[in-house]
């Protein structure tokens, strides 16, 4: 696999992101790509190391390791080098519904888990993986293919998010009839409207949408399962279903003066502004903006850094992201060994801008907000933080505690609240009386998929808790597995 001595002789390299200052006056894609050929070289990096950490897809002492799809990096990879793109292509499309969007918004757990990156820098498994699906689509080979033959049979998706695409797009192949049942005015869920365009172009979502609507898939947007049609109705009229709603239900700051205007869910203010820009952005502003506004994001994680980098360029004044924990490593701790995910110090692309604009990242390490001051007009005007201390409680769990003299009060007419989800909504759960775990999660049978009602599954992070874009289409991937197998027996579906 690849060249034997590739990784001595060839160094990692990535296309450089377009640079802050110049990415910043647009909502286009900041990413570029490497020649052809120094795609090939990158591919010969790729060693054949005995055993694949990077396609393992595991928990090692309860931290991820390598691609929980198991996709075939080593072949792939092998075959870039050669230049056999169309065979690389056929490698790929085995295991990976959506690489055009894994390619692009993944954290790489196989980077983390490649062998080369033990004492030198991984291959850059990533960007050939996104070279390899890009090629794909310019050269045609991206093809509609409906099934040849259908079941008879149809199946309910409810959320089109990457666990219901991609459970779609298997239960399709299989030749069952399927329907995507999604709230929102266009499918793709955090696709569209939770991944700012910049980051995850959303010509790209709706191309492969579009393909999916091609070969059979039905979409029913606009459509909120269990508010604007029964659930009973959906399950009554389908021979299956499966809940792919996600985990939408944000955490929220308990603090005083949170009901003052100018305070809201990253989630609603990301929506917000990628609807604004489909629905051409020429004229108005969007529904929530930032512009000539002073910004506190409270949260960290890839939303709190797509907030970061949507005011930015909305127009903000000034920009702050307050995060809880402190400061991680700049190298693995004795406590995070390879092959598990560098739990390391990043400077993602919306702090790399905020630096670009003031000289400054803009994140406060250890620090909270203890209250949302009022303008005078209702609207919030500014935050109260202070310093935080993890103490140790009596049954040894860990606890945020303010420091005594810390506080400080910071300007802020837009609060943004990107400190994570607490599960899925519970409004169709209820409906059908679902089990659900202590974390308020749809319950399912091991290895099954399947929810205590029968012919009712559920897959991604409604299922799993937030989780990443890989994590929900190997979760969809599954699911649409078992699915087929409680419909027709048995399933040529891969798990």
């Amino acid at each position: 696999m690849g060249d034997p001595n590739g990784f001595l002789t060839v160094k990692r390299m990535v296309a450089p992101d377009r640079t802050p200052l110049d990415r910043i006056g647009d909502w286009q894609d900041f990413h570029t790509a490497l020649p052809c050929g120094e795609q090939e070289r990158q591919g010969s990096r790729c060693m054949n190391c005995g055993i694949p950490f990077c396609q393992a897809g595991v928990l090692v002492k309860g931290a991820a390791s390598g691609c929980p799809l198991h996709n075939l990096m080593p072949e792939w990879n092998d075959l870039i080098w050669r230049g056999q793109w169309q065979a690389a292509w056929l490698r790929l499309m085995k295991t990976n519904n959506f690489p055009e969007f894994t390619g692009r918004v993944c954290p790489a757990p196989c980077e983390g888990a490649c062998t080369a990156g033990l004492n030198d820098f991984p291959v850059a498994i990533k960007a050939n993986e996104c070279a390899i699906i890009d090629r794909a689509w310019a050269e045609g080979w991206m093809q509609s293919q409906p099934p040849a033959r259908r079941t008879g049979k149809k199946v309910a998706i409810i959320g089109s998010g990457p666990a219901g695409l991609a459970c779609a797009d298997q239960l399709n192949k299989a030749g069952h009839q399927v329907i995507v049942f999604e709230r929102a005015d266009r499918p793709g869920g955090l696709l569209t409207y939770g991944i700012p365009n910049m980051k995850l172009d959303k010509a790209i979502v709706a191309r492969r949408i579009s393909q999916l609507a091609s070969e059979g898939i039905v979409f029913r947007t606009g459509c909120d399962v269990g508010r604007d049609i029964p659930a009973q109705q959906v399950r009554k009229t389908h021979d299956a279903v499966v809940l792919c709603g996600g985990a939408t239900r944000p955490r929220d700051l308990a603090v005083p003066g949170r009901g003052l205007n100018g305070i809201h869910f990253a989630v609603d203010y990301l929506t917000a502004s990628t609807r604004w820009l489909l629905d051409g952005h020429q004229a108005g502003r969007p529904a929530i903006d930032a512009r000539g506004l002073d910004v506190v994001v409270i949260g960290g994680g890839d939303t709190g850094t797509d907030c970061v980098a949507t005011a930015i360029r909305q127009g903000c004044r000034s920009v702050r992201q307050l995060e809880i924990m402190p400061k991680a490593p700049e190298t693995r701790s004795a406590q995070n060994p390879w092959p598990q995910w560098p739990a390391i110090r990043r400077t993602d692309y919306g702090q790399e801008e905020a630096i670009g604009i003031s000289g400054a990242d803009p994140r406060s390490y250890l620090t909270t907000a203890l209250a949302c001051l009022n303008d005078g007009r209702g609207r919030v005007g500014s935050l109260e933080t202070a310093r935080v201390s993890w103490v140790s409680g009596s049954q040894g769990r860990l606890t945020p505690v303010p420091v005594s003299g810390s506080e400080q009060t910071v300007p802020a007419q837009l609060v943004l609240l990107a400190m994570g989800f607490l599960g899925p909504e519970q409004t169709t759960l209820d409906e059908l009386q679902l089990a659900r775990d202590a974390r308020s999660q749809v319950q399912t049978g091991e290895g099954t998929y399947q929810t205590s009602l029968e012919g009712v599954f559920a897959a991604g992070d409604m299922r799993r808790g937030q989780s990443l874009v890989v994590w929900a289409i190997q979760e969809g991937r599954a699911a649409a597995r078992a699915c087929d197998i409680w419909l027709s027996g048995a399933s040529l579906l891969p798990g």
